[in-house]
């Protein structure tokens, strides 16, 4: 594409005024996430993607315009798509990516963001036999609610769809084998937060394996109660982690408000 083609998708009037206040604050938070996750080196070059169904129609949902850096994200640029119709080519939309994010969002009402990477550390784990174990307190988040799902290529078939949803279950993250990882939740910012944990318990269980230890894992009644302290921890404290998040990201990259 051309310069001037970039611009066309980049660079559009602000939305702010003409979407609903809600639909605005949506579209805020999931730019927000796009320019984090950049920030922390979670996206693969443009591909990879965060979503987040739109609160002005729950048959749609909001995605990035696929030639776009992470880091060009803006609450404006962002696309919108009905999840239940065919993908139109001409929405400059990425076809894997409308494929594992409408089957989430159309098979789990209680969903509505899903943020899909490619991190090094989660292929890694999701290609060793056992997955992710309870290494550590960010493992423990994971403890009976991890998901897994076999490797098929590119998700690009609508057929997986029914596949990725029977493996993800009632879950909020799975590993895709051979593939990548996948965090949901009923916000944007739960789903982000997640992918957070996921990726540093990915990357620890990977140092412990590496140094070649006897690895200590807690017994599973320490993991369970760990579990109930961390689902409290998220519906209390840990709500406080984004806002602070949104700030930082308001002191040195205010763009995607636009």
């Amino acid at each position: 594409m051309t310069t001037d083609d970039i611009r066309a998708i980049r660079d559009v009037p602000s939305l702010q005024g003409k979407v609903s206040p809600e639909e605005w604050r949506a579209r805020v938070e999931l730019a927000a996430c796009y320019r984090l996750a950049h920030r922390d080196g979670w996206n693969n070059g443009i591909y990879n993607h965060c979503t987040v169904r739109s609160p002005d129609d729950p048959n749609r949902f909001l995605i990035k315009a696929h030639v776009l850096m992470w880091d060009e994200i803006t609450a404006s640029n962002l696309i919108s798509v009905n999840m239940h119709e065919e993908l139109d080519e001409r929405s400059k939309v990425n076809r894997p990516g409308f494929v594992l994010h409408s089957a989430v969002l159309r098979a789990r009402p209680d969903v509505n963001a899903v943020v899909h990477v490619h991190p090094d550390s989660c292929i890694a784990v999701s290609a060793s036999r056992d997955g992710l174990l309870p290494t550590c307190q960010q493992a423990l988040r994971f403890y009976g609610r991890m998901a897994y799902h076999d490797y098929e290529g590119i998700t690009e078939n609508a057929d997986e769809r029914d596949r990725i949803v029977a493996n993800l279950g009632d879950k909020p993250a799975m590993l895709m084998r051979n593939h990548g990882a996948t965090t949901l939740g009923p916000t944007i910012a739960d789903a982000y937060v997640m992918m957070g944990n996921l990726i540093a318990a990915c990357d620890i269980q990977l140092r412990v394996q590496a140094a070649g230890v006897e690895i200590m894992l807690p017994s599973p009644e320490l993991c369970e109660a760990t579990v109930a302290q961390i689902k409290a921890h998220e519906a209390g404290r840990g709500q406080d982690d984004w806002p602070g998040r949104m700030r930082e990201l308001d002191r040195h990259d205010a763009g995607y408000r636009d």
